[in-house]
């Protein structure tokens, strides 16, 4: 028996571009929102829920609503590389918070997720109060992907030779549900995004974390100090991967989140 209680049912939101957006919502709905966002080949439910966020945040008084990001979870999953961009995740977001009519939210967002809340805070300044960026980078680290070689493997089994493509694509591998076809397109799609830079760095308080293991760790205490209003948490003895799984963070998260406006 699993000692995590069962997550609600996902519900859907239509993006603009006509995506079905999985969401999926914790707690009381008169509570205050925080609302989270996974990282690169994860999903709502493991990044958030199975690692005890959504019950600690519930617990102190907080409504979750999490997203499955396109081409994660129970999402959509296009195979196109057009379908992914930052702008369009970052509208994806927007789209959520939208049509659940939320006015007054905080952010709670790790890896990609940390960066699509990023340029999310910082177009929404009236709407997003407060973010947790955890585990985000001033670049890309998806560019070192090498898409030629992920597309072989995936078409006909071609052995990847690339270290850095090999270790995504057996991570994305390992994850049950994962569409390796539609990753491999998100990381194409996202080539030319927009990145985190202190010029559209957000203005509202930032909490920024990375682990002391995490080879992100030093460009995330650059964003934190180019960021206007941020503080920086190194989350002790984790890498990038396990790093949401940190009681460390949680319990850093859950005090700036409480902290007085």
């Amino acid at each position: 028996m699993s000692l995590v209680p069962e997550a609600p049912r996902p519900r859907f939101v239509m993006s603009p571009d006509g995506l079905r957006l999985a969401t999926y919502d914790f707690g009381d709905p008169d509570a205050p929102v925080v609302v989270a966002v996974h990282g690169f080949a994860s999903g709502a439910v493991l990044n958030w829920h199975v690692s005890g966020w959504t019950r600690d945040l519930v617990r102190a008084g907080y409504r979750v609503l999490a997203l499955d990001q396109r081409g994660h979870g129970a999402s959509a999953k296009p195979h196109d590389p057009g379908a992914y961009s930052m702008d369009l995740l970052v509208t994806d977001v927007t789209t959520v918070i939208d049509t659940y009519l939320l006015d007054d939210v905080a952010f709670l967002g790790y890896s990609l997720g940390a960066r699509v809340g990023w340029h999310t805070a910082e177009r929404l300044p009236g709407r997003i109060a407060r973010a947790v960026f955890g585990g985000i980078p001033d670049a890309d680290p998806m560019r070192r992907v090498r898409v030629d070689q992920a597309k072989a493997y995936i078409a006909d089994g071609t052995p990847i030779e690339d270290r850095v493509t090999n270790g995504y694509l057996t991570m994305a591998a390992n994850v049950d549900g994962n569409d390796l076809g539609a990753l491999v397109a998100m990381v194409e799609g996202m080539r030319n995004s927009i990145e985190p830079t202190p010029a559209n760095a957000p203005a509202q308080p930032l909490l920024m974390a990375a682990g002391s293991e995490d080879g992100i760790r030093d460009s995330a205490v650059r964003l934190a100090e180019a960021a206007p209003n941020a503080t920086f948490f190194e989350i002790p003895g984790r890498n990038h991967f396990n790093a949401p799984t940190s009681r460390a963070f949680r319990d850093a998260a859950l005090r700036f989140l409480s902290a007085p406006r």
